[in-house]
Parts: C-alpha cells; structure tokens; sequence
C-alpha cells in the first residue's frame, strides 16, 4: 500500500511531462526507496489506553472519534521534522501515510533550495548575470569551440569540471546535488582550457538532507575565538526582519513547532515584514548599501525645515539625502544605487510598502522636484569653513577642500627633500631593484585597497582592476605603442603565436635549438614583444604530438608485449633475444614501439575521423562493432647517409627506415556494411608516411636487418588477433588494424620473404615463372606466390624430404633459399617499376643509336660511345644531366615523346624510329593505370584497354626488339606486362601502395641530421626519428598551412640562403 500510494500520490505525479527534468524517474525511485527507510527508522509508537481497547474489541464511538478530532486540531506531534529535531512525544504518533508526506514535502522543498543554487559555488544563481549550464548535458558549440581552441577534447560538463574543478559529478544525485552551474564558474572552466583552475575556487560540498539542514533552516554563522578576525557577513533576506511577540504569540496558539524559519520562504510567496525605520535603515547601510562615504546626511540642511518635508528629500533605504533619486511605480524615492544593492540582496519590492518593484519600473522623478532638491542649502562640515552651499555644487566645494589640503602636503614634502635627515640604514632604493618579498612589503596598502574595490565594484576581478590602472598610466605618459599591445593582450588578440605554431615552423624550416632561440631573442629584443613562444612552451608541445603521451588499451592484451603507454622512443635492440655465442652488432637503432605508434596517429586524425562520421550522418550508437584502419607499411635503404666532413677516410655509412601510413578508416556498422570516412588524399606524400624505426645498417645484411626488425613483426602479429580502445572525441572506440607490406621495393621483397637475389633464373615476387619461360609467354601470368606458400617451401628447402639433388630442389621451391620473416603484400611497387623501366629504355637507346639488331656482341668501347652521345643528346636538348644511377625525377623526364624523339634524331633507320615511337606511345598509355591512385576514377580508358596495350607492346619487343628480348626479359617489365589488371582487380590501385613517401623522405633524414648534429649518434637518430614524426602531423600541418608567411621569415632571420629551399617545399 505504500508504494502504491508513493506511485499515485506523490508530490510531483500532477507535474506536467514537460517540466520533469530528464532524471526525474531515477530520483522518484530514490525518493521511494528514502521514504521507506526513513519509516523503517522511525521510532516506535507506543500503544496508548485507546489502541489497548480497540485492539481488545471495545468498540465504543467515542472513543473512536478521539483521534480524528487530535488529527484535525493539529495537535500531532509525531512528524518527521518534529522527530528530527528531537521534539518527542510519547503519546500520540503520526500515522505512516501522512509521516510520508510530511517527509516528502520537505525533500521537495530542499530540492527546490538545491534548484536555486551553483552546483560548484554554491551561490544562487540569480545573483550571478549570464545564463545558467546543467551539470550533466553536452557541451554547447560556443563552449566546444572555446575549448577545442586550447587544446580540449571533451565533449561533455561531466569531464571538463572533473579536469578543471577536480571534482566527478556524474554520482550526483537530484536530493543531495544542485544540477545547474552560474556563468561565473562557466568562465572559470573557460578561461582554464577545460584542463585546469587559475581561480583557486573550492567547489562546495553538499551534505544530504538533515535534521539541522543548512540550506531548510539557516543559523547564523557562530565566530568563536580561533585568532582570526570576525569577516562581515552579508545578511540572509529572513534575518532582515525578526518575528514579533504576536507572530510567536500566534504560533504558539496553533501548535506549531518553533523550528527554524526556512531558507528561501520568500521565493514561493510574499513575506509581510514590519517596517521599523530607525532599525531596518541603520542596518541596511551598515551591511548592504555601504554608502555612509558617498552619500550626505540631511543633518547638513542649514534651514530647519518642517520633518515631513524634509523627509521628501531622503532615501527610503539609506535615509540620506537622494543621490541620482530614481522613482518607482508607488510613488516613493530613492538612490539610485541603494535601491539596486537592495534589491540584489533581499528582492525586486520597495522597502517602504512591499509591493513589487522591478528595474523596468524605475523612472527619474519630476524636474520640479529636481530643481528643488539641488537647491538645498548645505553646510560644510570642514572645520574653518561653515560656508553654506547648492547640493548640486557641492561635491565641487568638497574636492576643492581636497586640493589645497593635498597642495600643501606636496609643498611640506618639497621643503622635508631639502632637510638633511639621517635615519639609519642604507637609503631608500627603487621599488624594480626590491625583491619580491619587499615589493609585496611595500606595496601591501595599495593592494589592499585595490582588492578591496575590486570585491566592491568589479565582482573581485582584481586582475582586470590592475590591467586597466596599468592601461591608463601608459595612455597619460603617451606611451601609447606599449598601451595598444597591452589592449589588445586584455582583449584576447595577443601578438605571441601558440606554441604549436611555433614548433610547425622550426620542424618545416629545420632550425636547431641554438638558430631558434638566436631568433627568439632577437625578434624580442627589436619589435620588444615577444611573438616567438621559448624553447621550454615548444617542448611542453612537442609532447603531446609524439608517441607515449595517450592512454589506451588492447584486449586481449598483447602477447609479450608490455602494457604500459607511455613509452616513447626505444633502444631497436630491446627486444632481441641474442644467445652467449651471438656477437655484439655493430649497429645503432631506434624506433617507437608499434602500437604506441598507431596510437599517436590515430589521435592524430581524431578531427578528421570525427568530421568524417558527421558528414557520413553517423551517429555514435552506430559505431559499436568499432573502426577498421588499414596501414600501409615501407621499408627500404637510405643508401650513404655518412657525413663527408672531417679527417680520415671516406667510410660508407649505410642506413634504413622502417615507416607506414594510414591509408583508410571505415566504421563496420553491420557485418556486411562497411563506410569510409577518412581515406588519405596523398598516400604518397612524406607529410603522410610516419617513420617508425631508423637503423644504421646495410639493407644487404640480411642477418641483422631481420634481428632488427623481428620485434616489430611481434608486435605486427600480435595487434592483429586483439583490437585498441581508445578514447576519440570523449568516447572510447574500439580499432582493429589490417596492414600490407606494399612499400618495398624489390631487392627489399626478396630480402624479407627469403627469395633469391634479383639476377636469379626465377624473375618475379609474383609468380613461379622462370627468366625463360617469361620471356616466352610475356603476358599471360598468374598471381601464385605468397606468404604461407614461402614459409611451406622453405620447410621443403630446408629439411629436404625427398633427398633429391640441389638442383632439383631449387626448382621445387622456386628460388626460396631463406626463411621468410615478415609477410608483404603480392602487388608492384609503381615507383621502382618506372625507375626500372626507365633504366630498361635507356639502354634500348644506346642499343638503337649503334644498331646492335645488325651487329653481335658489340665491345665495351663502342658502348661508351653510344652511351656518351645519348647522354650529350640529352642534356643539350632536354637539360638532362647524366646520372650515375637512375633515379625518379630522372625516369619522369626520359619516359616522353619528346625524349623518343631526341634519341630518333640519333637512330639511322627510319623503320627503327617508329618502332620506338611506337613502343614509347604504348608504354604511356600503360603508365597512368599503375601510377594513379584510383585509376576507375583518374583513368578508366587507359585501363580497359591496358590489356589490349600490353600484348600490343609484348609482341613489339618480341618481333622488333627480339635481339634484345631472346630468352630474358627484365623483372619490372614483366610484371608490368603480365600481372598489373590481377593486381587492380583485387586491390583497386597501385600507385597509393606505392613506396614513393618512403623513398622522398630520404632527404629528410639528411636534413633533420644536419639540423640536430651532436657528438653521439645514438643521441642524433633520435633527434632525427622525433622530428621526423612532427614533421608528419596532420595537426601541425593544419597550423603550418596558415603560417606559411611566418616561417619563410623566421627562416630567413636565421639563414636568408635556404628560403628558396623553402619556398620549393609549397
């Protein structure tokens, strides 16, 4: 029965649906389950002579009406706030069904106290200008924008008064907990970046409900003796106003309880108050208006004029003469300042006769009565004086008081500068050569002062207070340069950059600490502002960007794979497990560890995979079976990267980089639907390719380029079989990743899947064919290589089952001589397959310059002459320099029409000539089907007939060029002749797996090097491995795009040769 009665009974079961607040059905529960036990602790009633007779089955009528009459007379003494204050009765007990609602009244009331008030503050939000923010709800797009600005990612209240307050509202409850904040504490978690506090506030703390609540029943603070001075305490509305004798009188008669006055009582309806002048106005001077300074007392009217008339002039609140009188609707006057103060304090109705006054209803009073009252004669209360003056002159007579009188204090302290006083001690010194301690010292008076006006006039904003004194002493010294710098500072359009612009133009325009600190100091010493932010803020940055600085997690966990987050840059070594009888390497390495890695970067891409889900109309609810990115991995060799500087000889110092990209990120909202919403635009950019490892080390030397990178390929196996979660846009999401190792080129493949060398009778990565048999059949191959069946074929390499004899073991497995460590994907890498392509055609020239179709095994010397006249043709014709080793921007240049039709100039055949145009013009109809990221998009015509081209161009190299092509053919040509429609058709592009980002990074390396030479080159890589990684971020790239103008300045300030450098890299 009682729940039932909770259910259709209760307080707020008329409230309409739409004033419930959203947690209302979870707080009615509490409610519930609050009124339960607070019966089950109820005391325990004893049995009265009537209940003894009832219960015995007397059943007399008037006996049974005693109660209801006790009921109805109020005389009952057993309610629960009555129990709370220890108010006992041993004879009559309330009975449960009203206890409850008595209880649950007062629960609604302290809610309602609790909807009036700041849930950090604890001050009501009506005193506080601005709108009111709930607790719990999502950030607005202001505030969001606010604090995306600094550097905040959340999304919601509940995280940013966690960060900034430190303080978890998401517990609070509706009976315990006010659910708003004011716009005060708003401007707090503003000003702070949504991170930290720089006001120092304590947030209050909330109690539950009581016998002695503070909020229902307000006592009066007690000041005991603890040795600090008595604070003056602004005065509650109900303490105004004390009770008369009548209304206790009153009170008494109709037995109710003298407990405390509630708090809030005037919100809920009018409070009649006894007017009691000689008493209200004192106190309302002493503790609410504070003007007994500013305004003047109607004792100084010379004239002795009638009281009533007199008492036309004063203010009702203040009882002083009217200061800027304003009038309200009920026709009385008062300050204009006095009458704002009160109602702040005690509520929008006129202190004389308690009816509603509000702002709107403030009207000056008539002229006529203006110019009467500026009229009044005033005596001056200065001694000596005594002269009688207009009120509306006389602030005028006051202040010239003031100037004579600081006049001659100026003249008395002229004549004491001439007497020569000797007090002791050194002299008195500046107050800028002070220490800290003594300016405090000195200065403690004026601080008090102006914190003082800042508590009474700017709402305790003493900062701006000071600012603004700052401001006005630059504007009456002229100094007019400096003021609109600080201006502009107070206004928020500070001339400083943020860090991360600053750290996006030393990455871009490789400046070392010592260049960047040199044009630090000198900007700020020649413009005096300080536009550049300190080596110490880039590094505080910096941090945030590299890996190690998020946390996240794998489940399951990774497999011999440390938990831990925040790891940053690692020995290469560490996870080599070298035995007694391994030697020591020779070799320095370093890299990040993996996942730690693709976290960073997922973090990287956190706005684009944000803006991604909201122009695909995603919502977050649609995102719970989590994201798949896919990850494209490079590896290849840098080549020489010694410096050739110094004594001693020239030694080759041989180094690698292991590096991927992120290629795409798609949501899996069902099993089969899959959509993407980030797919990167330049794949084969080194803005996009993130260096992950960098070792001094030989590509060549298999041994330890598989010790090194066998960590890696750990980590590789084991993020596969677990997913990350990981907090994006507030929200943990959960990743899976998917990686292809599509970047290498293919001494690099031969190398990390066990095959034989390049020159080997078995010509392709891709497929089992011979050197012969593809010279044979040029275009008509399959795709049957792969990871597993490399592994399966060295286990048969390796143990022999059969005991055949080498050769014909070879030929069983196909040319795997190794065993493969890192599995790649089957495709064609575009970059080296132009580049050996190129170098292929290059010698086709030189073959057709000497006519080699005519002549067999030509000499050495006869080559070094067609080669020096095609070289010669070349550059006068093309301006292209000889190289000593083909290269991309050397293979674009040759591979034209305009190249073909140089070298025919050389060739002597007119039939050779259009053979090479042909082979030329066919070979570019190829090209862009292999090179263009999306060639369905980018090139559909090219590749419906890159089938019909191919066989074209096989039996041209077959027929005309057979001398060349008799049993041999080159390895690029033959997978780009026989396996690149299979690769598109499974793949969709070639050219975005491409290793170009890999291979243009090379360049970087040499720069970030020379950017952060030091003594070890431990130390060195990795400084080179750091800036590298800014340097790829998406986030500072966003800030370098707008500064670009910056940087081409602050490059040229520290070294005004490399801004064509520069300017090249746009």
């Amino acid at each position: 029965m009682a729940l039932e009665f909770l259910e259709t009974d209760g307080p707020r079961s008329s409230m309409p649906d739409e004033l419930h607040h959203p947690f209302s059905k979870y707080t009615q529960w509490k409610f519930k389950l609050f009124r339960v036990k607070s019966l089950e602790k109820a005391p325990v009633s004893v049995e009265t002579p009537l209940e003894k007779e009832t219960a015995s089955g007397i059943s007399d009528p008037n006996l049974c009406s005693a109660p209801n009459k006790e009921l109805d007379n109020n005389n009952s003494t057993g309610s629960p706030m009555t129990l709370c204050l220890h108010v006992k009765s041993k004879d009559i007990v309330e009975p449960p069904d009203q206890s409850m609602d008595i209880k649950a009244t007062e629960i609604d009331k302290h809610i309602n106290h609790l909807r009036c008030l700041c849930r950090l503050c604890g001050i009501l939000l009506r005193k506080i200008p601005g709108p009111i923010h709930d607790v719990h709800a999502v950030l607005d797009n202001e505030s969001k924008n606010s604090l995306r600005k600094m550097g905040c990612t959340s999304t919601k209240w509940p995280e940013v008064i966690r960060k900034v307050f430190q303080v978890d509202v998401s517990q609070d409850m509706e009976s315990v907990h006010p659910l708003s904040f004011c716009h005060r504490c708003w401007m707090t978690a503003i000003r702070g970046g949504g991170i930290c506090n720089f006001s120092g506030k304590k947030v209050h703390e909330w109690k539950p409900h009581g016998a002695l609540c503070p909020l229902c029943s307000p006592k009066k603070q007690l000041f005991h003796k603890i040795g600090r001075k008595r604070r003056i305490t602004t005065p509650r509305a109900q303490s105004l106003v004390k009770r008369t004798r009548l209304d206790q009188k009153y009170n008494t008669v109709n037995n109710e309880s003298q407990s405390p006055r509630p708090f809030g009582d005037h919100l809920h309806g009018p409070v009649v108050k006894i007017w009691n002048p000689s008493v209200h106005r004192e106190y309302w001077v002493r503790t609410i208006t504070h003007c007994q300074k500013e305004h003047l007392s109607s004792t100084l009217v010379c004239e002795n004029f009638p009281v009533d008339f007199l008492c036309s002039f004063t203010c009702m609140v203040c009882d002083h003469l009217l200061s800027d009188p304003v009038q309200a609707s009920c026709g009385h006057l008062f300050c204009h300042n006095c009458i704002m103060k009160y109602k702040h304090f005690i509520g929008p109705h006129c202190p004389a006769c308690n009816l509603p006054c509000s702002s709107n209803d403030l009207i000056p009073p008539a002229k006529t009565f203006l110019l009467v009252l500026h009229s009044l004669l005033l005596r001056c209360p200065r001694d000596g004086c005594g002269q009688h003056v207009r009120l509306n002159s006389f602030k005028a007579h006051c202040m010239s008081h003031d100037a004579e009188e600081q006049d001659a204090r100026q003249q008395s302290s002229r004549l004491d500068n001439y007497l020569i006083t000797n007090k002791g001690g050194r002299p008195r010194q500046h107050l800028l050569s002070l220490t800290r301690r003594a300016q405090k010292h000195r200065l403690r008076e004026l601080k008090n002062q102006v914190k003082a006006f800042a508590d009474k006039e700017e709402g305790g904003d003493l900062k701006s207070v000071c600012l603004t004194l700052y401001l006005l002493a630059l504007r009456s010294a002229n100094e007019h340069r400096m003021a609109d710098e600080l201006e502009v500072t107070m206004q928020g359009r500070g001339f400083a950059l943020h860090p991360a612009v600053c750290l996006a133009i030393r990455v871009n325009t490789f400046l070392s600490c010592s260049q960047y600190h040199k044009v630090y100091r000198t900007v700020k010493a020649t413009s005096g502002r300080q536009i550049f932010q300190p080596l110490h803020a880039l590094r505080a940055a910096e941090k945030e960007l590299l890996p190690g600085f998020h946390q996240f997690e794998w489940q399951p966990a990774l497999k011999n794979v440390s938990t831990s987050c925040n790891v940053g840059i690692i020995n290469g070594l560490s996870g080599w497990a070298s035995s007694v009888d391994d030697s020591p390497t020779d070799t320095i390495t370093r890299r990040f560890r993996y996942d730690v890695a693709l976290v960073s970067a997922i973090k990287d891409l956190e706005e684009d995979i944000v803006e991604g889900l909201r122009e695909r109309g995603v919502e977050d609810s649609a995102c719970t079976l989590g994201f798949s990115v896919m990850i494209k991995e490079s590896c290849d060799g840098m080549g020489d990267v010694g410096e050739k500087h110094g004594g001693g000889p020239v030694v080759p110092e041989k180094a690698v980089r292991f590096s991927f990209t992120v290629m795409s990120i798609s949501v899996l909202l069902s099993k089969d639907d899959e959509v993407t919403i980030f797919t990167e635009s330049k794949p084969n950019s080194e803005l996009s390719c993130k260096p992950l490892c960098l070792m001094f080390v030989d590509e060549a030397d298999h041994e330890t380029l598989t010790a090194v990178l066998a960590p890696l390929v750990a980590e590789r196996n084991a993020m596969k079989k677990s997913r990350l979660i990981l907090s994006v846009a507030g929200l943990p999401r959960s990743f899976r990743f998917q990686f292809r190792g599509s970047g290498y080129d293919e001494k690099m493949v031969r190398e990390l899947e066990g095959l034989e060398a390049s020159g080997s009778t078995y010509v392709c990565t891709l497929c089992d064919s011979s050197r012969a048999e593809a010279s044979k059949n040029i275009v008509l191959h399959s795709i049957t290589r792969s990871h597993e069946e490399n592994l399966a074929r060295y286990e048969i390499w390796r143990t022999n089952p059969f005991s055949e004899p080498i050769e014909e073991l070879r030929d069983r497995v196909k040319g795997v001589s190794a065993k493969p460590f890192m599995e790649t994907q089957s495709t064609l890498d575009a970059l080296h397959c132009d580049i050996g392509n190129a170098t292929e055609f290059y010698k086709i020239f030189q073959d057709e310059i000497g006519e080699v179709y005519k002549k067999e095994n030509p000499s050495r010397e006869e080559r070094r002459s067609w080669r020096a006249a095609l070289d010669k043709e070349l550059r006068q014709k093309l301006k292209l320099k000889p190289v000593m080793r083909m290269n991309g921007n050397y293979a674009r240049k040759l591979m034209t029409l305009e190249a073909v039709q140089v070298v025919c100039g050389l060739v002597p055949s007119e039939e050779r000539r259009e053979a090479l145009r042909e082979l030329m013009r066919l070979y570019l109809q190829m090209k862009p089907v292999w090179r263009s990221t999306c060639p369905d998009k980018e090139c559909p015509d090219q590749l419906c007939r890159y089938t019909f081209n191919s066989q074209s161009f096989a039996d041209l190299i077959s027929t005309t060029f057979k001398y060349r092509y008799n049993g041999k053919i080159t390895n690029y040509l033959h997978k780009t002749l026989a396996h690149v429609p299979e690769i598109i058709e499974r793949d969709g592009s070639i050219g975005a797996w491409a290793s170009e980002g890999n291979e243009s990074a090379n360049k970087l390396f040499r720069r970030f090097r020379k950017m952060n030479a030091r003594q070890s080159k431990a130390f060195e890589l990795e400084d080179v491995l750091k800036h590298h990684w800014l340097y790829t971020s998406k986030y500072l790239q966003k800030f370098m795009e707008v500064h670009k103008d910056s940087a081409k300045v602050l490059q040229g300030t520290s070294d005004p040769v490399e801004i064509q450098d520069i300017e090249s890299m746009y």
